[in-house]
């Protein structure tokens, strides 16, 4: 750059003023392609009226809704699932960095003496207002748990403050853990913690403090909500001081994992995001050589998936920490489908993670070859670990519910014989190809519907949803006699699985 080329004001002696940071925006805007001016503006505000006029009725009608005392025997349930979404809003924002910047920003301005707290203001209000937005929503969740046996409008204004602060402080701490590592403890800490209170709260243990809760005065909920809101203003306030004291190394590889999730997002491929994930794990990580184990060749190809499902003992905990997750749907008052479907989406989720040999076939099929093994062998041999997993993980999950009393009697019988479909549709989703963009377009009265995502998103899972139709058809027919239906399900899944197998080519 020239030094006609330098915007005035960006130099040495005024590079830590904050308008040092505002005129080089100005100047690369200048630079770069023109924006949208007022017609643009208006057609997003138009839009935004637009979409407050429809959701206005129906909004409204939740919220009138929400009047009333909530029922005891959800309310354990319901805390808990609140619980678990908080700790999950952690988790996703610990993962994200949260701070982070565009590819041009992390590659030009970041490494520059540009005021390092001014050049990260805008991803921090971005930050604030995604956490207030998710805090409007779990306010909201609040009080149709606990209820509103009076004064609706200020219990709800109450809860949401609750909600805001909770999400806020949350994210403040996980700015604070990028800029040091002690408070990386505190963000798990808390997130520990909300995971033993969701524990702890589905087993009816805290129901006393639920029903105090529930039916607290006026009075205390606004004193709780002010001293909620004052901790967290603490929180934001010293994650603000401490954006300048955030490493650039820290801040570089949360803007290029942003980077590619966004070009992940944009072209509307979910893989590379998992892709993604996986390789910015192992990246860093020093793994020994092993000589290959005596078994026969197929089994020895698939070994290696064992070995990297076992290096992750804790995600694989987790996962099946979580079989307890539709027995909590359950106590909340959802449906058969509704449990039947978390069965499902659990279980091929725990048989996905078990599947990267066969993804890594798929991908490079000219080592796949060169391994000397045939294909449908080595896919057979692949489908024991998968199969392992999800039958394990849907005995669990219906042993829950038949244990809670959602389903009464032995339905933790169709765990096993359902594996067998759930493991062919995780070797299916691992081997499906990108999204297909150049596929027509239906219109339809409720909207248009791309056939190239829905063709991707529903490819493997018609797989599960065919080999599991006899455990789906015992679910929806009256209590009875499931000997009949496990034989089916025995069956169905051994077809489909020994099907997908034979008919590959590759």
């Amino acid at each position: 750059m020239s030094g006609a080329d330098v915007p005035p004001g960006v130099d040495g002696r005024v590079s830590g003023a904050a308008g040092s940071v505002r005129v080089v925006r100005a100047y690369l805007r200048s630079r770069g392609p023109a924006r949208g001016g007022l017609l643009d503006r208006y057609v997003a505000g138009f839009g935004l009226a637009m979409l407050a006029a429809v959701l206005g009725h129906p909004l409204t009608t939740v919220l009138q809704g929400l009047a009333g005392t909530a029922d005891p025997a959800r309310v354990s349930a319901g805390a808990a699932l609140l619980a678990l979404a908080l700790a999950g809003f952690l988790a996703a924002v610990r993962a994200a960095g949260p701070v982070m910047l565009s590819a041009a920003d992390a590659s030009w301005l970041l490494p520059s003496p540009l005021n390092r707290r001014h050049l990260l203001g805008r991803t921090a209000r971005v930050l604030f207002t995604v956490a207030v937005a998710a805090g409007l929503l779990l306010g909201l969740g609040l009080v149709a748990v606990l209820g509103a046996p009076d004064q609706l409008v200020w219990r709800l204004l109450g809860a949401m403050v609750l909600g805001g602060s909770a999400t806020a402080g949350g994210m403040a701490l996980a700015v604070l853990g990028q800029a040091s590592q002690s408070w990386q403890v505190w963000l798990t800490s808390a997130t520990v913690a909300l995971l033993v209170a969701a524990v702890v709260t589905v087993s009816g243990q805290l129901r006393t403090v639920l029903a105090v809760a529930a039916s607290a005065p006026l009075s205390a909920v606004a004193v709780t909500a002010a001293v909620a809101a004052a901790s967290s203003a603490l929180l934001v306030r010293h994650a603000w001081t401490s954006l300048d004291r955030i490493p650039t190394r820290t801040l570089v590889s949360a803007s290029t994992r942003a980077g590619r999730v966004a070009n992940a997002a944009v072209g509307l491929d979910p893989d590379a995001l998992t892709w993604i994930a996986e390789d910015n794990h192992w990246r860093a990580r020093k793994l020994s050589s092993r000589r290959w184990p005596a078994l026969p060749a197929p089994l020895a190809l698939a070994w290696h998936d064992w070995r990297r499902v076992g290096r992750r003992p804790g995600r694989l905990g987790v996962m099946f920490a979580m079989s307890a997750l539709p027995a909590v749907l359950a106590q909340a008052g959802g449906p058969p489908v509704t449990l039947g479907a978390a069965v499902l989406a659990g279980s091929l989720a725990v048989a996905a993670v078990s599947v990267s040999g066969a993804r890594r076939d798929g991908d490079n099929p000219v080592l796949s070859r060169l391994l000397g093994v045939d294909r449908r062998q080595a896919l057979a041999a692949r489908a024991v670990l998968p199969m392992l997993l999800s039958g394990a993980w849907a005995t669990l999950g219906l042993a829950a519910l038949s244990a809670g009393g959602a389903l009464p009697g032995a339905w933790w019988l169709f765990g096993p014989p359902a594996a067998p479909a759930l493991a062919a549709a995780a070797l299916r989703m691992a081997r499906r190809s990108p999204v297909d963009h150049s596929m027509p377009i239906i219109d339809t009265p409720g909207g248009a519907i791309p056939t190239g995502p829905l063709r991707w998103a529903l490819t493997g899972v018609d797989l599960a949803v065919l080999g599991c139709l006899p455990a789906v058809a015992a679910l929806l027919s009256p209590p009875g006699p499931l000997g009949g239906f496990l034989a089916a399900q025995a069956v169905a899944g051994a077809l489909v699985l020994v099907g997908y197998v034979v008919r590959n080519r590759g």
